[in-house]
């Protein structure tokens, strides 16, 4: 993909990965596709902010080298060492002879051991407010550790007043051709992805996310470029404002509504799924519905964070809840989703066990397990009838309740 004008003299020249199966080796983007946003400023000074994925690597050079050669490069500015956005540093090293690493006192400390580039004398640490001219453009710098690690930085570019602002504001999902918010046919797309993104990767960091955004807030933004998904140049704002939502769900108040998580073995507690699925629905109020054997954690999460009522199906499996099922709620356990109002339906042979499993989890995640229902082997007709008003009670119960 050629580089795109963000403004004058300031360009895109990322790349797109539809072929990665995991992002971090975790989180499914084979469908949805991620991009690695990379920019660069063609002023006097040269200067690239954040690189790539070592991937495409010929295409990013061939795009970066239409603008401005790589050994004219002065500035490499590194807001972040995942490698996803400083994997071609050591490449850069040999490409780029004159260029100054720009980056935080901690990822100065970081580089030599992490991305074993050991060139200390190219490092040039910048402290938090801190401004290098460019020419016309000017850029300054400003901390914001623990989005996501802990020497991550944005870069302002104060005469065309974007934000660089790494992987906050970032979300998945490609961005063939359209890069900007304005651009794309579903925006819709976009911002579940985002949100999708916020939940995996940032959620852990909220009340860093909050703490960035109060930081940032007397800067005048035209323009939010991240380090993957959109470029948000008509709306920023909507951007800044879903992701202080987002991260609010940490401690405050969250949305009514269910996620619906079910296993099932041989059909037995699907059916129940089924009749609990129809009670909640009767209600009115808003549900999603997961398969957590076939459903990867990832695409769960979102609905876990954003909701305040969980239900859980699944049966008994060596007297332990499914462990499909038991993977997906400790990872949210993991991500911090804490406080929730639960709900137990599942199925059993002999004896039980799950429910034993779940409350243990619960517990542990502070979650209120309040309605519980449990049936021996195959539903009849009278179980399923219990389970559909059991699932209108638990939402009925949900509607009314203090988050």
């Amino acid at each position: 993909m050629k580089p795109i004008e963000i403004k004058p003299q300031i360009f895109w020249i990322g790349v797109n990965d539809q072929t990665t199966d995991l992002f971090e080796g975790l989180w499914p983007v084979r469908k949805e596709g991620v991009s690695y946003n990379s920019y660069l400023i063609a002023d006097e000074k040269k200067a690239a902010i954040d690189l790539i994925k070592p991937i495409k690597t010929e295409e990013y050079l061939i795009g970066l080298e239409s603008i401005v050669a790589v050994k004219e490069i002065d500035y490499i500015v590194l807001n972040h060492l995942e490698p996803d956005h400083a994997g071609l540093l050591m490449t850069f090293s040999e490409l780029a002879p004159k260029a100054k690493f720009i980056c935080s006192a901690k990822a100065a400390e970081m580089i030599p051991g992490f991305l074993k580039v050991k060139k200390r004398e190219r490092f040039q640490v910048v402290k938090d407010g801190e401004v290098i001219e460019l020419g016309e453009k000017s850029l300054q710098f400003f901390s914001t550790p623990f989005l996501h690690w802990p020497e991550t930085m944005m870069t302002y570019e104060r005469t065309s007043k974007i934000l660089f602002s790494c992987d906050a504001f970032g979300g998945f999902g490609a961005i063939h051709g359209r890069i900007f918010d304005d651009e794309v046919d579903s925006l819709e797309f976009y911002e579940k992805e985002a949100l999708r993104y916020y939940v995996n990767i940032v959620a852990n960091y909220s009340q860093r996310v909050i703490s960035a955004i109060e930081k940032l807030s007397g800067l005048p933004i035209e323009i939010i470029a991240p380090s993957h998904g959109l470029i948000w140049r008509e709306k920023p704002q909507r951007i800044i404002e879903l992701y202080h939502k987002w991260a609010s769900f940490a401690q405050g108040p969250v949305e009514k509504g269910v996620t619906i998580i079910y296993g099932s073995m041989y059909g037995f507690t699907a059916s129940l799924m089924d009749a609990v699925a129809r009670g909640v629905a009767r209600t009115g109020i808003k549900y999603c519905l997961f398969d957590g054997a076939r459903t990867n954690a990832s695409y769960i999460l979102p609905s876990l964070w954003t909701m305040n009522g969980v239900i859980v199906g699944a049966p008994t499996y060596e007297g332990r809840l499914f462990p499909p099922i038991t993977a997906i709620l400790e990872m949210a356990r993991h991500k911090r989703i804490f406080g929730r109002k639960a709900a137990y339906f599942g199925t059993y042979g002999w004896s039980g066990g799950a429910l034993k499993d779940l409350k243990r989890l619960a517990e542990e995640m502070k979650w209120e397990v309040t309605h519980t229902l449990e049936v021996q082997g195959m539903p009849d007709s009278s179980d399923l009838e219990r389970a559909e008003n059991w699932g209108q009670e638990f939402a009925s119960f949900l509607i009314q309740a203090d988050n």
